[in-house]
């Protein structure tokens, strides 16, 4: 069994960097997935796929995983630049602004 470890990508949806500095370790599936006749949601015996352990940094989990005796592969992160303004949103209703702010 061949774990993932990795650090995930921020959310496309938002701007923030909040649970993108951690660590996962990720379980593969190892059954394939069966559709339930009856509600016909997806199911599957295995538990193990739905286990993510976080570590603070990349060192511990590859510790764990050797602890464990698990094979894993590391997925590098690509970093990207911050998107950042000087002043922020505060900047909109600011006092000494250059030009006034309408809609």
């Amino acid at each position: 069994m061949r774990v993932r470890i990795y650090q995930p990508a921020r959310n496309a949806m938002q701007s923030g960097t909040a649970r993108t500095r951690q660590w996962v370790l990720e379980f593969p599936h190892s059954d394939g997935r069966e559709i339930d006749p009856l509600m016909g949601w997806t199911s599957s015996d295995d538990t193990q796929s739905q286990v993510r352990l976080r570590f603070a940094t990349r060192a511990e989990a590859e510790s764990y995983a050797k602890e464990h005796h698990l094979d894993y592969v590391v997925s590098e992160p690509k970093k990207r630049a911050q998107n950042i303004r000087p002043r922020g949103y505060g900047e909109n209703f600011a006092n000494d602004r250059i030009m006034p702010w309408t809609h």
